[in-house]
């Protein structure tokens, strides 16, 4: 801006100030300086908003990660967050279930102690005492984020963030202006609808960080992984848990190996309840005398279901973990944003929305609702927009062979393609499967203590390429990370044959399975 131009802006500011005294001199006099501050910061919050290289809407793991990378390629980066730093991941999701799930590790090494020849007078479990560690554990980490977004340069601006247009960012009473913007918002978890007390006296995923104590008897609705994780965590850790799912089992997304054996390790922690809808969750008062609760004070909760006369009674807490929609009450209507028939932001492969530098990922996009995903795909997208003086041709994140893991009991690691999704798409399909008890268990005299570990390898085409890869049993959560990279990689059945086994481990299974497989399936060939 030329000299000139500063010169005439101050003195329009001057005369409006001018202006403003003269209107009401008495509480200009009595507040001086004061008042004469708000004329400048009133003048340049509407004549000169901020411009930003990129505008991140949302500081979850995705929005974080690409506003540092960015502010790193020597962008100037804004991002807006009306909540704790570090989103869903980071406060009430990965991280802190991780804790908790660690937390059941203890308990389990407890539990099979006594095999391994230990004893112990006292196993007694103080949940709020984990709680508390955990919560600090959570405010340190908010911290670190917000030492990475200072050493970065990153500018935070605390609110709400809603467009204006597609160029324009109001946070509060703030507007700021992007060349890009970056829609990373996250999401939320539901509530069923036309469910009578399901919002009123219901919980969802989130509040089960706020659980001061272990809860006693408490259902959890939903057959997802949220859903298993929690209700496992529970049930280790002493809780009397009933799992209430739609269908016949949980997981029905996964490989059907996967799902099966989890059914019956789900059966053997807990009440799981089948084929049920809840028609409503009705509060029973704490003095009166059908309430179950040993305490008298607290209120507990009855189920009914559809097109059924049980009645589940008696529970302290009712958990929905039904599912999540995405934030996108943010303004996109005002920046011609489109959503899909889902309700999701409508992105292209390189997460370009319908508005051109206008760009959107993570679960507010809803293909596949991960962390690393989020973070993958915002630091492709930032390498295209500030660190491509070549104008080279774009990355993008492709949404295929994503290895990830549910923490329930026992873990589950998977990659790739189901049996079924593999039969439909490839003419020949091989199928490798083996199921064994890990050494852990070997000297265990209770058979009922066992778990066994169950994989399952499926290749495509004659040059046998991996397609899929699942596990689940001990230790499934740390093994499949080094098989993603070989599938991602293009690795075939005989490039694993030519790995040398680490003995005793139970990844060795996946590099020492049999030559024939246990299942070939052929299009050209009646497989009934």
């Amino acid at each position: 801006m030329d000299q000139r131009r500063r010169i005439s802006i101050f003195g329009r500011m001057i005369r409006r100030g001018i202006s403003l005294v003269l209107k009401n001199q008495k509480h200009i006099i009595k507040n001086k300086y004061n008042s004469f501050s708000n004329i400048i910061n009133f003048y340049y919050s509407k004549k000169m908003a901020e411009e930003y290289d990129l505008i991140v809407l949302g500081a979850g793991s995705g929005g974080m990660a690409s506003a540092r990378r960015a502010a790193e390629y020597g962008a100037k980066v804004a991002v807006v967050e009306n909540s704790r730093l570090g989103g869903t991941c980071v406060n009430v999701g990965c991280v802190p279930k991780k804790v908790m799930f660690n937390t059941c590790r203890i308990a389990e090494a407890f539990h099979h102690a006594k095999e391994y020849g230990y004893t112990f007078d006292n196993q007694e479990f103080n949940w709020n005492y984990v709680k508390t560690k955990r919560d600090a554990y959570i405010k340190r980490l908010n911290g670190v984020y917000q030492n990475k977004i200072d050493s970065t340069g990153v500018t935070l601006y605390r609110g709400r963030g809603s467009f204006v247009d597609v160029n324009t960012i109001k946070v509060n009473d703030t507007t700021i202006k992007g060349r890009y913007s970056l829609i990373a918002t996250g999401g939320h978890p539901v509530f069923p609808r036309n469910t009578p007390g399901a919002e009123e006296y219901g919980l969802t995923s989130d509040d089960f960080f706020d659980f001061e104590e272990l809860p006693k008897k408490i259902a959890i609705v939903g057959a997802g992984y949220i859903a298993v994780e929690l209700a496992g965590i529970l049930a280790t850790l002493g809780s009397d848990v009933t799992l209430i799912i739609r269908n016949d089992k949980a997981l029905r997304s996964f490989d059907d190996m996967l799902s099966d054996y989890l059914m019956v390790n789900l059966e053997k922690l807990m009440t799981v309840q089948k084929n049920s809808t809840i028609k409503e969750v009705i509060k029973v008062d704490g003095n009166n005398e059908n309430n179950n609760n040993n305490n008298d004070d607290k209120p507990t909760y009855n189920l009914t279901f559809v097109d059924s006369d049980t009645v589940l009674t008696g529970f302290e807490h009712v958990l929905f973990a039904i599912g999540r929609r995405p934030n996108t009450d943010i303004g996109l209507e005002a920046a011609g944003i489109e959503l899909n028939d889902k309700g999701y932001i409508k992105v292209n492969k390189y997460q370009e929305t319908s508005q051109k530098n206008c760009f959107a990922l993570g679960d507010v996009c809803g293909n596949y609702e991960l962390t690393p995903v989020a973070i993958n795909a915002g630091r492709k997208l930032v390498h295209n927009l500030f660190n491509n003086p070549e104008n080279n041709p774009w990355l993008y994140l492709e949404y295929e062979n994503i290895p990830t893991v549910v923490f329930s009991h026992p873990p589950i690691g998977t990659i790739g393609m189901t049996v079924d999704q593999a039969r439909e798409k490839y003419d020949l399909v091989k199928v490798w499967t083996a199921k064994f008890n890990d050494t852990y268990f070997s000297i265990f005299e209770n058979a009922d203590n066992k778990v066994q570990t169950q994989m399952r390898l499926i290749t495509a085409g004659d040059n046998d390429k991996v397609v899929g890869l699942h596990v689940i049993g001990m230790g499934s959560d740390e093994m499949i990370q080094g098989f993603g990279a070989a599938i991602r990689m293009g690795a075939t059945k005989a490039d694993l044959d030519n790995v040398v086994a680490i003995h005793p481990t139970a990844s060795e299974e996946f590099v020492t399975l049999a030559v024939k497989p246990g299942k070939v399936y052929s299009k050209s060939v009646n497989n009934n």
